[in-house]
Protein backbone atom coordinates (compact mmCIF):
# COMPACT_ATOMS: atom_id res chain seq x y z
CA UNK A 1 0.00 0.00 0.00
CA UNK A 2 1.39 3.54 -0.76
CA UNK A 3 2.28 6.09 1.56
CA UNK A 4 1.47 9.73 1.61
CA UNK A 5 4.98 10.52 1.22
CA UNK A 6 4.99 7.84 -2.19
CA UNK A 7 2.12 9.33 -3.75
CA UNK A 8 3.10 12.54 -3.52
CA UNK A 9 6.43 11.44 -5.29
CA UNK A 10 4.19 9.91 -7.78
CA UNK A 11 2.17 13.02 -8.70
CA UNK A 12 5.24 15.06 -8.83
CA UNK A 13 7.23 12.74 -11.17
CA UNK A 14 4.58 12.80 -13.38
CA UNK A 15 4.78 16.71 -13.92
CA UNK A 16 8.64 16.83 -13.22
CA UNK A 17 11.48 17.18 -16.18
CA UNK A 18 12.72 13.92 -17.25
CA UNK A 19 16.49 15.81 -16.69
CA UNK A 20 18.25 15.81 -12.91
CA UNK A 21 18.17 19.56 -12.15
CA UNK A 22 19.89 21.73 -9.47
CA UNK A 23 18.87 24.60 -7.78
CA UNK A 24 20.87 26.77 -5.37
CA UNK A 25 19.28 28.99 -2.92
CA UNK A 26 22.51 29.87 -1.39
CA UNK A 27 26.01 29.36 -1.06
CA UNK A 28 26.27 31.48 -4.46
CA UNK A 29 28.67 34.30 -4.47
CA UNK A 30 29.19 33.67 -0.74
CA UNK A 31 31.03 31.76 1.73
CA UNK A 32 28.22 30.02 4.08
CA UNK A 33 24.97 29.64 3.16
CA UNK A 34 24.79 26.18 1.44
CA UNK A 35 20.67 25.27 0.33
CA UNK A 36 21.31 23.07 -2.72
CA UNK A 37 17.78 21.21 -4.14
CA UNK A 38 18.54 18.36 -6.32
CA UNK A 39 15.43 17.25 -8.09
CA UNK A 40 15.24 13.65 -10.13
CA UNK A 41 12.25 12.54 -11.42
CA UNK A 42 9.74 13.32 -8.25
CA UNK A 43 12.58 13.04 -5.77
CA UNK A 44 13.24 16.57 -4.43
CA UNK A 45 16.20 16.87 -1.77
CA UNK A 46 18.19 19.43 -0.27
CA UNK A 47 21.85 19.37 0.33
CA UNK A 48 22.10 21.56 3.39
CA UNK A 49 19.97 24.55 4.84
CA UNK A 50 22.06 26.80 6.42
CA UNK A 51 22.84 30.43 7.65
CA UNK A 52 23.83 33.18 5.10
CA UNK A 53 26.60 35.30 7.26
CA UNK A 54 26.49 37.59 4.33
CA UNK A 55 22.03 38.30 4.13
CA UNK A 56 22.37 38.27 7.63
CA UNK A 57 25.00 40.68 7.93
CA UNK A 58 22.64 42.92 5.84
CA UNK A 59 20.11 43.36 8.73
CA UNK A 60 21.32 42.41 12.07
CA UNK A 61 24.25 42.66 14.19
CA UNK A 62 24.82 42.12 17.90
CA UNK A 63 21.67 41.57 19.69
CA UNK A 64 19.78 42.19 16.87
CA UNK A 65 18.63 38.87 15.55
CA UNK A 66 15.58 37.42 14.24
CA UNK A 67 12.89 37.07 16.85
CA UNK A 68 12.30 33.71 17.61
CA UNK A 69 8.51 34.21 18.62
CA UNK A 70 8.10 35.59 15.16
CA UNK A 71 9.04 31.70 13.56
CA UNK A 72 10.68 32.86 10.25
CA UNK A 73 8.78 35.65 9.58
CA UNK A 74 11.79 37.73 9.86
CA UNK A 75 13.47 36.14 7.90
CA UNK A 76 11.37 34.97 5.40
CA UNK A 77 10.46 38.99 5.35
CA UNK A 78 14.08 39.67 4.52
CA UNK A 79 14.96 36.96 1.85
CA UNK A 80 17.22 35.27 4.42
CA UNK A 81 15.62 32.32 3.82
CA UNK A 82 13.47 31.27 0.40
CA UNK A 83 9.98 32.01 -0.26
CA UNK A 84 9.12 27.85 -1.11
CA UNK A 85 5.68 26.51 -0.47
CA UNK A 86 5.62 22.86 1.34
CA UNK A 87 9.05 23.39 3.10
CA UNK A 88 8.25 25.06 6.62
CA UNK A 89 6.35 23.99 9.25
CA UNK A 90 3.04 25.49 10.30
CA UNK A 91 4.11 26.83 13.32
CA UNK A 92 6.69 28.88 12.14
CA UNK A 93 5.01 30.08 9.16
CA UNK A 94 2.07 31.55 11.62
CA UNK A 95 2.97 35.21 10.91
CA UNK A 96 4.01 34.75 8.06
CA UNK A 97 1.39 35.34 4.44
CA UNK A 98 3.15 32.41 3.03
CA UNK A 99 0.05 29.44 3.23
CA UNK A 100 1.12 26.56 4.89
CA UNK A 101 0.82 23.72 2.96
CA UNK A 102 1.59 19.72 2.85
CA UNK A 103 5.58 19.09 2.94
CA UNK A 104 6.83 18.67 -0.51
CA UNK A 105 9.97 17.84 0.06
CA UNK A 106 11.45 14.06 0.08
CA UNK A 107 14.16 14.87 2.51
CA UNK A 108 17.18 17.09 4.09
CA UNK A 109 20.69 15.90 3.80
CA UNK A 110 23.18 17.66 6.47
CA UNK A 111 26.77 17.37 5.43
CA UNK A 112 28.02 18.90 8.98
CA UNK A 113 27.35 20.59 12.02
CA UNK A 114 28.65 24.36 10.96
CA UNK A 115 25.35 27.01 11.61
CA UNK A 116 25.99 28.04 7.84
CA UNK A 117 24.71 24.16 6.51
CA UNK A 118 22.14 23.04 9.32
CA UNK A 119 21.04 26.33 11.30
CA UNK A 120 17.83 26.97 9.27
CA UNK A 121 16.39 23.23 9.97
CA UNK A 122 14.67 25.35 12.50
CA UNK A 123 12.14 26.61 10.28
CA UNK A 124 11.34 23.14 8.48
CA UNK A 125 8.53 21.12 8.65
CA UNK A 126 8.88 18.45 11.45
CA UNK A 127 7.78 15.92 8.31
CA UNK A 128 10.51 16.21 6.47
CA UNK A 129 13.49 13.54 7.35
CA UNK A 130 16.81 14.88 8.12
CA UNK A 131 19.73 13.19 6.85
CA UNK A 132 23.07 13.60 8.48
CA UNK A 133 25.99 11.84 10.34
CA UNK A 134 25.82 10.17 14.06
CA UNK A 135 28.56 12.69 15.34
CA UNK A 136 26.47 15.86 13.89
CA UNK A 137 23.45 14.69 15.58
CA UNK A 138 25.31 14.81 18.66
CA UNK A 139 26.58 17.87 18.14
CA UNK A 140 23.54 19.50 17.13
CA UNK A 141 21.81 18.08 20.25
CA UNK A 142 25.09 19.49 22.06
CA UNK A 143 24.28 23.08 20.65
CA UNK A 144 20.72 22.71 21.80
CA UNK A 145 21.69 22.60 25.23
CA UNK A 146 24.00 25.04 25.71
CA UNK A 147 22.73 27.56 23.61
CA UNK A 148 19.18 28.82 24.61
CA UNK A 149 18.68 30.71 21.74
CA UNK A 150 18.91 27.68 19.35
CA UNK A 151 16.43 25.32 18.90
CA UNK A 152 16.57 23.18 15.37
CA UNK A 153 13.13 21.19 16.40
CA UNK A 154 12.13 17.45 16.53
CA UNK A 155 12.25 16.10 13.20
CA UNK A 156 12.47 12.33 12.11
CA UNK A 157 16.68 12.47 12.38
CA UNK A 158 17.93 9.60 9.96
CA UNK A 159 21.65 9.17 11.19
CA UNK A 160 24.17 7.31 8.79
CA UNK A 161 27.85 6.78 9.01
CA UNK A 162 30.44 5.98 6.03
CA UNK A 163 29.63 3.02 4.07
CA UNK A 164 25.73 3.64 4.35
CA UNK A 165 23.82 4.13 1.58
CA UNK A 166 20.76 6.51 1.66
CA UNK A 167 17.54 6.04 -1.12
CA UNK A 168 14.80 8.40 -1.97
CA UNK A 169 13.33 7.79 -4.97
CA UNK A 170 15.12 7.58 -7.81
CA UNK A 171 18.43 8.90 -6.22
CA UNK A 172 20.55 6.88 -3.88
CA UNK A 173 23.14 8.64 -2.16
CA UNK A 174 26.56 7.61 -0.81
CA UNK A 175 27.85 9.79 2.40
CA UNK A 176 31.82 9.39 2.48
CA UNK A 177 33.61 11.29 5.59
CA UNK A 178 36.02 14.34 4.67
CA UNK A 179 38.48 16.36 7.55
CA UNK A 180 36.83 19.44 8.08
CA UNK A 181 37.27 21.92 11.29
CA UNK A 182 34.28 19.89 13.10
CA UNK A 183 34.25 16.73 13.47
CA UNK A 184 31.66 14.10 11.68
CA UNK A 185 31.91 16.17 8.58
CA UNK A 186 30.45 14.12 5.32
CA UNK A 187 31.11 14.71 1.66
CA UNK A 188 28.14 12.63 -0.85
CA UNK A 189 28.17 10.72 -3.98
CA UNK A 190 24.72 11.23 -5.24
CA UNK A 191 23.94 8.93 -7.92
CA UNK A 192 20.89 9.82 -10.17
CA UNK A 193 18.99 9.10 -13.51
CA UNK A 194 21.78 10.72 -15.43
CA UNK A 195 25.00 10.20 -13.66
CA UNK A 196 26.81 10.47 -10.52
CA UNK A 197 26.67 14.23 -8.57
CA UNK A 198 29.89 15.12 -6.44
CA UNK A 199 29.03 17.24 -3.31
CA UNK A 200 32.24 18.14 -1.39
CA UNK A 201 30.68 19.64 1.56
CA UNK A 202 33.72 21.43 3.13
CA UNK A 203 36.75 19.61 2.82
CA UNK A 204 40.44 20.47 3.99
CA UNK A 205 43.61 18.17 3.30
CA UNK A 206 45.88 19.41 5.65
CA UNK A 207 44.37 18.48 9.12
CA UNK A 208 45.04 14.98 11.48
CA UNK A 209 42.47 13.40 9.50
CA UNK A 210 43.32 14.12 5.75
CA UNK A 211 43.02 10.35 5.00
CA UNK A 212 39.52 11.10 4.95
CA UNK A 213 39.54 13.29 2.45
CA UNK A 214 41.77 11.56 0.09
CA UNK A 215 39.80 8.43 0.62
CA UNK A 216 36.24 10.71 -0.61
CA UNK A 217 38.29 12.00 -3.65
CA UNK A 218 39.13 8.27 -4.44
CA UNK A 219 36.12 7.48 -4.30
CA UNK A 220 34.74 10.56 -6.13
CA UNK A 221 36.91 9.99 -8.94
CA UNK A 222 36.05 6.69 -9.51
CA UNK A 223 32.39 7.74 -9.97
CA UNK A 224 33.19 9.28 -13.06
CA UNK A 225 30.90 12.25 -11.73
CA UNK A 226 28.76 14.19 -14.47
CA UNK A 227 29.12 17.46 -12.35
CA UNK A 228 31.37 18.18 -8.67
CA UNK A 229 29.88 20.78 -6.54
CA UNK A 230 32.89 21.65 -4.48
CA UNK A 231 33.59 24.79 -2.02
CA UNK A 232 36.30 27.40 -3.03
CA UNK A 233 35.97 29.15 0.52
CA UNK A 234 39.97 30.56 0.43
CA UNK A 235 39.92 30.98 -3.27
CA UNK A 236 41.42 34.61 -3.97
CA UNK A 237 41.19 35.33 0.39
CA UNK A 238 44.08 33.11 1.22
CA UNK A 239 46.10 34.54 4.07
CA UNK A 240 49.40 34.01 4.97
CA UNK A 241 48.32 32.61 8.40
CA UNK A 242 45.45 30.43 7.29
CA UNK A 243 48.68 28.60 5.29
CA UNK A 244 49.42 26.70 8.61
CA UNK A 245 48.05 23.05 9.32
CA UNK A 246 47.21 21.69 12.88
CA UNK A 247 50.32 20.37 13.61
CA UNK A 248 52.09 24.21 12.71
CA UNK A 249 49.28 24.84 15.46
CA UNK A 250 50.16 22.94 18.01
CA UNK A 251 54.10 23.37 17.33
CA UNK A 252 53.14 27.06 17.95
CA UNK A 253 51.38 27.05 21.21
CA UNK A 254 54.42 24.89 22.56
CA UNK A 255 56.77 27.52 21.56
CA UNK A 256 54.59 30.28 23.81
CA UNK A 257 53.57 27.88 26.49
CA UNK A 258 57.61 26.73 26.94
CA UNK A 259 59.36 30.39 26.98
CA UNK A 260 57.06 31.69 29.59
CA UNK A 261 55.84 31.03 33.21
CA UNK A 262 53.19 33.49 33.18
CA UNK A 263 49.55 33.06 32.29
CA UNK A 264 48.21 32.05 29.12
CA UNK A 265 44.99 32.22 27.43
CA UNK A 266 43.75 31.25 24.31
CA UNK A 267 39.81 31.76 22.39
CA UNK A 268 39.02 29.04 19.58
CA UNK A 269 35.92 28.12 17.92
CA UNK A 270 33.89 25.98 20.29
CA UNK A 271 32.60 23.07 18.55
CA UNK A 272 36.19 22.99 16.48
CA UNK A 273 37.73 19.72 17.58
CA UNK A 274 40.73 19.23 15.82
CA UNK A 275 41.91 22.63 17.86
CA UNK A 276 40.33 21.30 21.14
CA UNK A 277 42.88 18.31 20.70
CA UNK A 278 45.70 20.50 19.56
CA UNK A 279 45.59 22.67 22.77
CA UNK A 280 45.21 19.37 24.72
CA UNK A 281 48.35 18.38 22.96
CA UNK A 282 50.20 20.88 23.58
CA UNK A 283 49.69 21.15 27.21
CA UNK A 284 50.51 18.04 28.06
CA UNK A 285 53.86 18.42 26.52
CA UNK A 286 54.32 21.96 28.26
CA UNK A 287 52.81 20.38 31.56
CA UNK A 288 50.00 22.63 31.28
CA UNK A 289 46.43 21.77 32.47
CA UNK A 290 44.17 22.75 29.50
CA UNK A 291 41.05 24.16 31.57
CA UNK A 292 38.32 24.24 29.26
CA UNK A 293 34.91 26.14 29.50
CA UNK A 294 31.88 24.14 30.25
CA UNK A 295 30.21 24.48 26.35
CA UNK A 296 33.97 22.75 25.67
CA UNK A 297 33.53 20.46 28.49
CA UNK A 298 29.78 19.59 27.92
CA UNK A 299 30.80 18.95 23.63
CA UNK A 300 34.15 16.53 24.97
CA UNK A 301 31.39 14.83 27.37
CA UNK A 302 29.27 14.20 24.27
CA UNK A 303 31.84 13.12 22.01
CA UNK A 304 33.49 10.81 24.61
CA UNK A 305 31.29 7.95 23.22
CA UNK A 306 32.45 8.21 19.75
CA UNK A 307 35.74 5.67 19.75
CA UNK A 308 36.89 6.87 16.49
CA UNK A 309 37.65 10.64 18.00
CA UNK A 310 39.83 8.79 21.24
CA UNK A 311 38.28 11.98 22.89
CA UNK A 312 39.42 12.59 26.74
CA UNK A 313 37.10 12.63 29.25
CA UNK A 314 36.82 16.12 30.82
CA UNK A 315 35.26 15.20 34.09
CA UNK A 316 37.96 12.26 34.28
CA UNK A 317 41.04 13.36 32.72
CA UNK A 318 43.78 14.32 35.12
CA UNK A 319 45.31 16.73 32.26
CA UNK A 320 41.94 18.48 31.90
CA UNK A 321 40.59 21.51 34.09
CA UNK A 322 36.64 23.13 33.65
CA UNK A 323 36.88 26.34 34.94
CA UNK A 324 33.75 27.42 36.71
CA UNK A 325 32.70 31.36 35.94
CA UNK A 326 31.30 33.13 39.28
CA UNK A 327 27.26 32.95 37.95
CA UNK A 328 23.84 33.96 39.99
CA UNK A 329 22.60 30.78 38.55
CA UNK A 330 23.63 27.56 36.76
CA UNK A 331 21.73 25.93 33.35
CA UNK A 332 20.81 22.51 34.26
CA UNK A 333 23.88 20.97 31.66
CA UNK A 334 26.23 22.97 33.80
CA UNK A 335 25.46 21.34 37.55
CA UNK A 336 28.01 18.24 36.26
CA UNK A 337 30.54 20.22 35.72
CA UNK A 338 30.38 22.49 38.87
CA UNK A 339 30.96 19.46 40.94
CA UNK A 340 33.32 17.65 39.64
CA UNK A 341 36.92 17.03 40.85
CA UNK A 342 38.10 18.82 37.65
CA UNK A 343 36.81 21.80 38.46
CA UNK A 344 38.48 25.53 38.99
CA UNK A 345 37.40 28.82 39.73
CA UNK A 346 39.39 32.59 39.33
CA UNK A 347 40.80 32.24 42.90
CA UNK A 348 42.63 28.74 41.80
CA UNK A 349 43.61 30.25 38.05
CA UNK A 350 45.20 33.41 39.81
CA UNK A 351 47.61 30.97 42.24
CA UNK A 352 48.32 28.79 39.38
CA UNK A 353 48.95 30.75 36.59
CA UNK A 354 52.10 28.42 35.44
CA UNK A 355 50.37 25.48 35.33
CA UNK A 356 47.26 25.92 33.11
CA UNK A 357 46.45 27.30 29.73
CA UNK A 358 42.88 28.74 29.97
CA UNK A 359 40.12 28.82 27.39
CA UNK A 360 38.61 32.13 27.10
CA UNK A 361 35.76 33.69 24.87
CA UNK A 362 36.29 37.14 24.25
CA UNK A 363 32.54 37.49 25.41
CA UNK A 364 34.07 36.35 28.79
CA UNK A 365 36.99 38.80 29.28
CA UNK A 366 35.31 40.16 32.18
CA UNK A 367 36.66 37.55 33.90
CA UNK A 368 40.11 38.60 33.94
CA UNK A 369 39.08 41.32 36.51
CA UNK A 370 38.67 38.18 38.72
CA UNK A 371 41.50 36.59 37.25
CA UNK A 372 44.44 39.81 37.92
CA UNK A 373 47.07 38.27 35.30
CA UNK A 374 50.33 40.19 35.55
CA UNK A 375 51.31 40.18 32.12
CA UNK A 376 51.38 37.06 29.81
CA UNK A 377 49.89 35.47 26.66
CA UNK A 378 47.05 35.56 24.40
CA UNK A 379 46.53 32.99 21.51
CA UNK A 380 43.68 33.57 18.99
CA UNK A 381 43.12 30.87 17.50
CA UNK A 382 40.55 31.41 15.18
CA UNK A 383 40.05 33.40 11.53
CA UNK A 384 42.44 36.10 11.18
CA UNK A 385 40.95 39.01 13.40
CA UNK A 386 42.52 42.18 11.61
CA UNK A 387 41.17 40.92 7.74
CA UNK A 388 37.66 41.03 6.18
CA UNK A 389 35.96 38.29 7.76
CA UNK A 390 37.06 37.96 11.22
CA UNK A 391 36.47 40.31 13.92
CA UNK A 392 34.66 43.53 12.95
CA UNK A 393 36.49 46.47 14.40
CA UNK A 394 34.61 47.49 17.19
CA UNK A 395 35.26 44.02 18.42
CA UNK A 396 39.02 44.44 17.60
CA UNK A 397 39.16 47.17 19.50
CA UNK A 398 37.37 46.11 22.64
CA UNK A 399 39.99 42.78 22.33
CA UNK A 400 43.29 44.64 22.03
CA UNK A 401 41.85 47.05 24.89
CA UNK A 402 41.47 44.11 27.01
CA UNK A 403 45.00 42.94 26.62
CA UNK A 404 46.41 45.91 26.64
CA UNK A 405 45.16 46.34 29.71
CA UNK A 406 46.44 43.12 31.40
CA UNK A 407 49.70 43.00 29.14
CA UNK A 408 48.99 40.52 27.44
CA UNK A 409 50.62 39.87 24.26
CA UNK A 410 48.75 38.52 21.46
CA UNK A 411 48.98 35.87 19.06
CA UNK A 412 48.16 34.28 16.21
CA UNK A 413 47.26 30.50 15.68
CA UNK A 414 45.29 29.17 12.86
CA UNK A 415 44.74 26.27 10.57
CA UNK A 416 41.48 26.89 8.10
CA UNK A 417 38.80 24.36 8.29
CA UNK A 418 38.72 24.76 4.39
CA UNK A 419 40.80 23.42 1.25
CA UNK A 420 44.17 25.43 0.44
CA UNK A 421 43.75 26.82 -3.04
CA UNK A 422 46.63 24.55 -4.02
CA UNK A 423 44.58 21.18 -3.10
CA UNK A 424 41.76 22.98 -4.93
CA UNK A 425 43.78 22.61 -8.23
CA UNK A 426 44.41 18.97 -7.30
CA UNK A 427 41.26 17.83 -5.90
CA UNK A 428 39.65 18.93 -9.88
CA UNK A 429 42.42 18.01 -11.93
CA UNK A 430 41.94 14.62 -9.95
CA UNK A 431 38.29 14.21 -9.99
CA UNK A 432 37.97 15.74 -13.73
CA UNK A 433 34.48 15.75 -13.88
CA UNK A 434 32.53 17.41 -16.98
CA UNK A 435 31.80 20.32 -15.08
CA UNK A 436 32.62 22.00 -11.88
CA UNK A 437 29.77 24.14 -10.21
CA UNK A 438 31.44 26.45 -7.06
CA UNK A 439 29.55 27.32 -4.26
CA UNK A 440 30.85 28.58 -1.12
CA UNK A 441 32.95 31.03 -2.67
CA UNK A 442 33.36 34.87 -3.47
CA UNK A 443 35.70 33.81 -6.28
CA UNK A 444 33.98 31.15 -8.32
CA UNK A 445 35.36 32.27 -11.44
CA UNK A 446 38.81 31.48 -10.47
CA UNK A 447 38.40 28.09 -10.66
CA UNK A 448 38.85 28.66 -14.38
CA UNK A 449 42.90 28.84 -13.85
CA UNK A 450 42.53 25.21 -13.08
CA UNK A 451 42.10 24.27 -16.67
CA UNK A 452 38.24 22.81 -16.05
CA UNK A 453 34.97 23.13 -17.07
CA UNK A 454 33.22 25.27 -14.60
CA UNK A 455 29.47 26.72 -14.43
CA UNK A 456 29.71 29.95 -12.28
CA UNK A 457 26.32 31.05 -10.96
CA UNK A 458 25.53 34.53 -11.08
CA UNK A 459 23.01 34.79 -9.32
CA UNK A 460 20.46 32.67 -7.27
CA UNK A 461 17.61 30.67 -7.98
CA UNK A 462 18.39 29.40 -11.30
CA UNK A 463 18.04 26.08 -12.12
CA UNK A 464 20.80 23.94 -13.99
CA UNK A 465 19.78 21.26 -15.76
CA UNK A 466 22.86 18.77 -14.75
Amino acid sequence: MLNCQKIRQLKRGLKSDPMVSLTFYGGVNEIGGNKILLEDKGARIWFDFGLSFKKGQKFYTGFLTARRAAGCADDLELGIIPRIEGLYSEEMLKFTDLKYKEPEFDGIVISHAHMDHCAHLQYIDEKIPIYLGETTHAIIKTIEETSSGVKFGEHKYRKFRTGNKITIGSVEIEPIHVDHSIPGAYGFLIHTTEGTIVYTGDIRFHGPAAIMSIEFIKKAKESRPIALIIEGTRLGREEKTEKMTEADVQRLVCKILKRTRKFVATTFYGRDYDRIMSFYHASLKCERKFTVSMRTAHLLNKLKHDKRLNCPDPLKDPNILIYIRRKKSYYKWERPYINSSNAVNYEWIRKNFSNVLLNLDLYNFAELVDIKPDGGDFIHSMSEPFVEGGLDQIEQEVMLNWLEHFNLKFHQAHASGHCSVKDLGKVVRFISPKVVIPVHTENARLFRKFGVKVKQLKSEKVKIMV
